[in-house]
């Protein structure tokens, strides 16, 4: 069994995620590195691998469950402890019709929040197994409250709500994480890496990039480090206030409750 400390990096074969885990590429560091592309995958691992890291790619697509499945049991197969796992993986479509994943639910709910939700749970097992554990979920100032009564918002829909919407779940799972985890040796926190940073997301919603890839990498990394801080939200490294739906008990126990179901957890 390796003495690495591994860390589990979703959607990390472009963007900030690649940035993260190119800068955390060091002896000592097993990198498991997530996507869906195997060419950009290998393309990483060797990055890392020149850096004195260790690496190994695991391809996945968050628009289905099933992939999300075949990834926990991929990693666990091969890993008993993870030392963290950033939930960075996403989509931003603010144009365009509705569209819907492979489970037949709307494209930025599934891959944005309900892959993480099903991918952590999984991975429980893993965290927090042999020493600490931080769980980091990557979210976004863009935070729109959610609509159960229009939860796949199959009308009015709109790109930039069906993202925030989104982001806000991302922040009360990692809430919830928090409080569960909670004298487990598993902190759970979540940030805003910053605005408009220079990735291929932002650049494709025709957005011209206001910040490096860099710095959002770095306000990770902060959460990364061995550290006590838990149920907090950041925007870069500095704390600051999510949406007020997040900090509503009775709404993030609701949306569990969907959540679990959506994702068959337990069935």
């Amino acid at each position: 069994m390796s003495k690495d400390r591994t860390i589990l990096v979703t959607g990390s074969t472009d963007g900030v995620g690649r940035r993260v885990v190119e800068k955390l590429a060091a002896p000592g560091v097993h990198l498991l590195v997530h996507g869906r592309d195997t060419a950009r995958g290998k393309a990483v691992v060797s990055s890392i691998e020149r850096a004195g890291g260790s690496a190994t790619f695991f391809e996945a697509d968050f628009d289905s469950l099933a992939d999300v499945r075949r990834l926990a049991q991929a990693v666990q197969a091969e890993h008993t402890q993870l030392d963290a796992l950033v939930n960075n993986a996403g989509i931003s479509k603010p144009s365009g019709p509705r569209r819907e994943s492979a489970d037949g639910f709307e494209r930025h709910f599934a891959i944005n929040y309900l892959a993480h939700f099903l991918l952590t749970r999984l991975l429980r097992p893993n965290l927090g197994a042999q020493a600490p554990s931080r769980v980091v979920n990557v979210v976004s100032a863009a935070q729109n409250p959610i609509d159960f009564d229009n939860l796949m918002l199959e009308y009015g829909y709109g790109g930039y709500r069906a993202y925030g919407q989104s982001k806000l779940a991302q922040v009360m799972l990692t809430f919830d994480l928090a409080e569960e985890y909670a004298g487990a040796d598993i902190t759970a926190n979540c940030l805003h890496p910053g605005t408009h940073l220079d990735t291929t997301m932002v650049r494709e919603a025709g957005i011209s990039p206001a910040n490096s890839a860099d710095a959002g990498a770095d306000a990770i990394l902060s959460l990364i480090a061995p550290n006590d801080t838990t149920e907090r939200y950041f925007d870069g490294k500095w704390e600051t206030r999510a949406h007020r739906q997040a900090y509503d008990r009775e709404t993030r126990r609701r949306l569990k409750v969907i959540s679990r179901r959506l994702t068959e957890l337990d069935l």
